[in-house]
């Protein structure tokens, strides 16, 4: 900015002295035109009248020869004598004897005006500089003062303290930035509940079985009297329960598998298209199983940017659900479109419902009726989350099932 400033300075300054010498030339050749059309022997006018052209014209009128070689058209000399400032014009008067009309004007006043203008505009572009940078100093502080707030406050936090950011604390420009880091904040905070909650349900799920492994084995060595087929029955219970828990170990490995996809490269393609395809896999599954899968995708066509593996692992979980749950003979509803800036697609199912009162997107969480570990809404959760989306879980208003929406957002064009 100071640079720009010293710059436009510098072509004001150049531009005041153009058009003050421009006006000083001009004047100079209106009365030299003015001279050769009054007096008819100009040169015999202007020795008898010397002293009056000074008096009221305020030039120095005379007519000088040149050597032939030295003759130019009109032309322009500046002389400095005695402190004084002289500018001469040189107009062209008689080509055979080789002489010049030459005015002279004394230009003093002027110059000394021209350099109060440049100083004037030297002391206000340095006024104007110091300002500048005293604003912009004044300016950077103002600007970094929330910044250093961002920072410190986010420097403090840990996986134990992780409090949301006090708007009110930060200048109204900022405020789009806060809430944007408060969301972020939120969503680490429930990331982080949602990964105790899986430790600690893994530990509870592998341990149950455990015990009960136990407890029967030792309930089998007690018994004084075994039958090798009692006997055998513990075998077989044990073996059940061991794949019982093969299947909590395989539904944690395959969530882990899609907490890598998070760290898949975003590609662009057609999010209809890419409903529609799923649907026409999943439309198969429920033929096979007796049941129908009905479609009605809008828009035609709608580009975007997104991760396929994590929009995979959401639309596969949310439609397996709602094959599972709808009885033989039922239907499963699958929507989308547009609105309000977000790609929306709706999945209805008509089995039981769902208990609205228990957080399903938890890990191990699940109906009683669900034959899983608990862990498929809590992958379509994280995949959301990892998305940007959001994904609910509510009953039909008319109590026939359950339906799922997930909402993308857009990129904003």
């Amino acid at each position: 900015m100071a640079v720009l400033l010293g710059f436009f300075s510098l072509i004001l300054y150049a531009y005041i002295n153009y058009s003050v010498e421009t006006e000083l030339r001009a004047s100079l050749v209106k009365q030299a035109h003015y001279l050769l059309a009054k007096y008819d022997d100009l040169e015999s006018a202007l020795k008898k009248q010397k002293d009056l052209l000074r008096r009221t014209l305020k030039i120095n009128a005379q007519i000088i020869s040149a050597p032939s070689a030295r003759y130019r058209p009109l032309h322009f000399q500046v002389l400095e004598k005695k402190k004084h400032t002289y500018l001469q014009a040189y107009f062209p008067y008689n080509f055979r004897e080789q002489s010049y009309l030459v005015l002279t004007a004394d230009i003093t006043q002027q110059k000394r005006m021209q350099h109060k203008v440049f100083r004037a505009i030297v002391l206000l572009t340095a006024v104007a500089m110091v300002l500048i940078l005293f604003y912009a100093f004044l300016l950077s502080g103002m600007l970094l003062s929330p910044i250093r707030y961002f920072s410190r406050r986010l420097e403090k936090m840990n996986e134990n303290i992780l409090e949301p950011l006090n708007i009110r604390e930060i200048p109204p420009e900022f405020h789009p930035l806060a809430r944007s880091v408060n969301a972020l904040i939120a969503r680490i905070k429930n990331f982080l509940l949602y990964k105790k909650e899986l430790f600690v349900g893994t530990a509870h799920e592998l341990k149950t079985p455990l015990a009960v492994m136990k407890t029967r084995s030792q309930v089998a060595l007690i018994k004084k009297q075994k039958s090798s087929e009692d006997l055998e029955r513990v075998i077989r219970e044990n073996i059940d329960t061991i794949d019982n828990m093969n299947r909590i170990i395989g539904s944690i490995l395959e969530f882990g598998r899609a907490e890598g996809a998070q760290f898949e490269k975003p590609v662009s393609l057609d999010l209809v298209a890419f409903v529609r395809s799923k649907a026409e896999e999943f439309a198969l599954l429920a033929q096979s199983q007796g049941k129908k899968l009905h479609t009605r995708l809008t828009p035609k066509s709608l580009p975007h940017t997104v991760q396929p593996l994590l929009l995979t692992q959401i639309l596969q979980n949310l439609l397996q659900n709602a094959i599972r749950f709808t009885p033989k003979g039922g239907k499963v509803q699958l929507f989308s479109y547009t609105k309000d800036g977000e790609f929306v697609v709706k999945i209805r199912d008509e089995g039981p419902g769902i208990d609205e009162s228990v957080d399903l997107f938890a890990p191990f969480k699940r109906s009683k009726d669900s034959p899983g570990a608990g862990l498929g809404l809590f992958l379509v959760k994280s995949a959301a989350d990892a998305l940007g989306a959001t994904v609910t879980l509510k009953n039909r208003r008319d109590g026939r099932g359950a339906v799922a929406t997930f909402s993308l957002p857009l990129e904003e064009k």
